[in-house]
């Protein structure tokens, strides 16, 4: 198996492992095992857990974005259809909540490098916000009631918590 396809096992097994049952809780054991990957190979591809961790986040960033981004050009109302989406993925059967707040969470400003991911991820959503609305309070507003609403649904179990939120950034828009 060369560097790369171990990288991308490991990626793999990394974000179903830390997302499912979060950072902490999984050791590199079983990352190793997930990922069929060697001890000595996965500690040569990613010399820390941290490292690890931070590359799944960084992945899964632009991933996660890029869904968001394609399915928000194919509707009308953009802002709208960023809570729509956000909809379909919590009625999902894998959400687990935010990646970003819940690696924060629980590594917090401990881990410099993981908390830094879990900021640019934040930070990209804040300027693809700005870029639908044009407007850097009504953004961080958006971003607010993106994340409320990804707590809630992960909290309570509800997906109904993206439509709550969507009415709300219909009334914020309006208001502007």
């Amino acid at each position: 198996m060369d560097r790369q396809e171990a990288e991308t096992r490991l990626l793999d097994a990394a974000e179903s492992l830390f997302y499912r049952r979060g950072v902490q809780a999984v050791g590199m054991d079983d990352l190793r095992t997930a990922s069929g990957v060697s001890l000595k190979r996965l500690y040569g591809t990613f010399p820390s857990k941290e490292a690890l961790v931070t590359a799944y986040l960084e992945r899964r960033d632009l991933r996660w974005t890029a869904d968001l981004e394609r399915y928000v050009a194919t509707r009308d109302d953009r802002v709208a259809a960023v809570f729509d989406w956000l909809g379909e993925w919590f009625a999902s059967g894998d959400f687990h909540g935010c990646a970003f707040i819940n690696a924060y969470g629980e590594l917090g400003e401990g881990a410099a490098p993981v908390a830094s991911a879990a900021r640019a991820h934040k930070e990209r959503l804040r300027r693809f916000l700005h870029g639908l609305v044009g407007d850097d309070v009504l953004a961080a507003q958006l971003v607010m009631l993106v994340d409320g609403a990804i707590v809630s649904a992960a909290m309570n179990g509800d997906p109904g918590a993206a439509a709550t939120a969507r009415e709300a950034a219909e009334a914020l828009v309006r208001r502007r």
